[in-house]
């Protein structure tokens, strides 16, 4: 597909008053349309209006209104789900060599400190809503923290401490001398930042592109059919809540990005999942919330383990335990990390756990005792009897034995 719109899609009186409202909207003056390099962006817009551009316009698709809702609420300017396409393209399973994940880029630490939860079931900064609430209270702090909203994003891109350090540099925090490309008060890809997130507003915001290359319905997105979350149990199978809708369980998947593997968190009691919002009325119909799930545990691969040996002691064919853990491939190092269902194991110990907040299976080697298994956890022996409903302390070669959450 060729792109035929030129800047005339920059230049209508209706999107001029868009133009302005963005502007305003992120504390921006209005000279900053005569930005040099905003207009060389403007002039080169080919580079920006490609059927990329439009492909992550479509991939967010389903999490816009979301976003929008969420952000609106807030009071957080709406040109920022803009910030969201800048660092992810709409990707939740984005991911950068900063270790940051998600369509908001957030990095393990700063994930931490806004309640997104990472571990061996979930990781939040994939979970489009949780991660959009999260990256809301982060934005509205930075704007506390400056008072302007392009600074919010400039620090929200490079860091508080660097935007600190440049308005001190520069004497002002006026976007114009900050983004002064002589001086270099702010790292280059900064510098454009804010310039990407208003041109993405601008050409999605443009009647002319959307028109003109057939993409009219992005326009009206904000009303198409989302998404609802709905309580489940934890530990509960996708394949059994896709079954129960009529979908395929790779499109459940596709509105759960934040699940690791095909089945919720087995920890805690009660879990959730994202349906699509028109299939609200036949999970509530049809799901049945009172079936017993399926518990899981975390198995930690011993040398000369292969997947087929491990499916088999769990009691399951090895196409399912590759198709449980996501797996591409067949081949297993030790130390691995393999998602394992309890209950159907041929181990007695794993067989009888009920404990939702298993997290390991640790495998008896010769040499162990319950005391050494016990220090190695900083687990009581007593409670490692308990858990696993042994008769006594006695363990053997090759026995599983499940840990309990400390």
């Amino acid at each position: 597909m060729c792109f035929r719109v030129s800047t005339r899609f920059l230049n209508t009186d209706n999107n001029y008053e868009k133009q302005l409202t963005a502007l305003k909207n992120f504390d921006l003056p209005n000279t900053f349309l005569k930005d040099s390099i905003f207009i060389s962006m403007n002039e080169d817009v080919e580079m920006y209006k490609t059927k990329h551009f439009l492909r992550e316009l479509e991939s967010g698709d389903k999490f816009v209104p979301i976003l929008q809702k969420k952000m609106k609420e807030a009071g957080v300017p709406p040109e920022f789900l803009y910030l969201a396409m800048t660092e992810s393209s709409f990707d939740p399973f984005s991911s950068s060599s900063a270790k940051a994940s998600g369509i908001w880029q957030f990095i393990p630490e700063t994930a931490r400190r806004y309640g997104l939860v990472e571990n061996a079931f979930v990781d939040e900064r994939r979970d489009p809503v949780k991660s959009t609430e999260a990256a809301i209270v982060y934005l509205q702090r930075l704007h506390d923290l400056f008072g302007k909203w392009y600074l919010a994003a400039l620090a929200y891109n490079c860091g508080e401490g660097t935007v600190t350090k440049a308005i001190a540099k520069a004497g002002t925090d006026d976007i114009n001398v900050l983004l002064d490309e002589s001086q270099k008060y702010l790292p280059k890809e900064s510098r454009l930042y804010i310039r990407k997130i208003l041109m993405m507003s601008f050409i999605s915001g443009s009647t002319d592109i959307m028109l003109e290359n057939g993409s009219e319905y992005l326009l009206n997105r904000a009303n198409n059919a989302t998404f609802v979350k709905v309580p489940v149990p934890s530990g509960t199978s996708l394949k059994d809540v896709a079954e129960s809708i009529g979908i395929s369980l790779r499109e459940l998947r596709s509105y759960n990005p934040h699940l690791k593997h095909a089945f919720t968190s087995p920890l805690g009691e009660k879990s959730y999942l994202y349906i699509p919002q028109d299939r609200q009325i036949t999970f509530t119909q049809n799901f049945d919330q009172t079936k017993q799930p399926q518990k899981y545990a975390v198995y930690n691969t011993q040398k000369g383990d292969s997947l087929q040996s491990v499916a088999k002691k769990y009691g399951m064919n090895y196409q399912s335990l590759m198709e449980l853990n996501n797996l591409k491939s067949a081949a297993l190092k030790p130390k691995t990390e393999i998602i394992v269902p309890l209950g159907t194991t041929t181990h007695s110990s794993a067989t009888v756990a009920s404990s939702n907040n298993v997290e390991k299976l640790y495998v008896i080697k010769a040499g162990d005792t319950i005391e050494t298994v016990s220090k190695k956890y900083d687990i009581p022996v007593a409670q490692l009897i308990k858990t696993n409903k042994k008769k006594n302390a006695l363990v053997k070669v090759g026995e599983s034995i499940v840990i309990p959450k400390n």
